[in-house]
């Protein structure tokens, strides 16, 4: 068959997301955030988030097809985040693409938004190798997952216990003054910041590893620094800002790509692939680089811009699927805000 044209709707969080791919090639890619009516509340607020998504859905969609190309009666499938997600910000999104898939008379995918961050880098790097472990860092994930064919065989390893590294990245920001969201002000302001703090790294000492190899907790770690700033500043000290960030900042990393490269090699797998918004850290791309060129493993991350939720990632994965053979979701299906990973779609 010829490779299909599919529309991506993505609407998990606060990024109105419209992506248009013809196979694995991207031919829109329209993102409108509703971030900074966020900002002023120190993080995202749900209400605010689904308003915002059914204002942007409809110029989103017209200004995706104008940037395409392409008319709506062209598309062959469309593809929409079922979950996991914000409830509200995800019906927006679902009842979208089930009226738009009625209307045009074209085949319905409600796809998980995990799987979508994995499928993304085929747009940019071609076929992920089969099998490959994929590492996804994000505001309300942190994974790790042993992916086989993205549409369909996607396994996790580990997850987040409590706090997720792009959420701790958040309320490290505002402990430190830093605006919302906080992972790009931490990533420029640790560039000038000194490593001479040592904060602990969550679930990796030798009592952890039975039960929690692969799992994530960035909890702790949050507390220690703000207790740290706590403790300088009832001593009369300043804060060194930069010097605190980059510290924490590594302590992330670090653990991150520790647990990543221990997942390589329990599974004898030499392919790692970042995704998610925290993937864009620069900190975190030098470090996973460093050790999967130490450890023979190939990496592939995704440009910066396809790291944070956007539609395009969702068609790639609808697209994916249309390739495979999987049947479409249809229009009766429920948003799951707690989808799990290893749904790759709702049925």
């Amino acid at each position: 068959m010829s490779e299909p044209l599919v529309l991506g709707i993505e609407t998990s969080c606060d990024e109105t997301g419209i992506g248009i791919v013809s196979g694995r090639t991207l031919l829109a890619d329209e993102v409108a955030s509703s971030v900074d009516e966020h900002a002023r509340y120190g993080g995202v607020v749900p209400e605010i988030a689904s308003r915002a998504h059914l204002e942007a859905m409809t110029p989103a969609i017209e200004r995706a097809c104008q940037q395409a190309g392409v008319a709506l009666s062209d598309v062959d499938a469309v593809a929409v985040t079922g979950g996991p997600g914000l409830m509200g910000a995800l019906l927006v999104g679902t009842s979208s693409a089930q009226a738009l898939s009625w209307a045009i008379d074209r085949p319905l995918y409600a796809v998980n938004h995990l799987a979508a961050h994995v499928a993304v880098d085929q747009l940019e790097h071609g076929p992920l190798p089969e099998p490959s472990i994929a590492l996804l860092v994000s505001g309300g994930h942190s994974s790790l997952l042993l992916v086989g064919d993205v549409a369909t065989d996607i396994r996790s390893l580990g997850s987040t216990l409590d706090d997720a590294a792009g959420e701790a990245f958040d309320k490290v920001a505002r402990v430190l003054g830093l605006p919302f969201p906080g992972g790009p002000h931490i990533d420029r302001v640790a560039a000038d910041g000194k490593i001479t703090i040592e904060f602990p790294r969550g679930l990796t000492q030798a009592r952890d590893m039975a039960e929690h190899r692969f799992d994530f907790s960035f909890s702790g770690l949050k507390t220690a620094v703000a207790r740290w700033i706590e403790a300088r500043e009832a001593s009369g000290e300043p804060v060194p800002v930069a010097d605190v960030a980059a510290a924490f900042q590594e302590a992330v990393v670090d653990v991150l790509t520790r647990k990543a490269m221990d997942a390589c090699s329990e599974y004898g797998v030499d392919h790692l692939m970042i995704g998610g918004g925290v993937a864009a850290n620069s900190r975190l791309r030098a470090m996973a680089a460093e050790r999967a060129g130490e450890r023979g493993v190939s990496l592939r991350v995704p440009r910066p811009g396809l790291c944070t939720d956007n539609g395009a990632m969702v068609a790639a994965l609808g697209s994916a699927m249309v390739t495979a053979g999987v049947e479409p979701t249809g229009l009766e299906f429920r948003a799951q805000s707690s989808l799990p990973v290893e749904e790759t779609r709702l049925t």
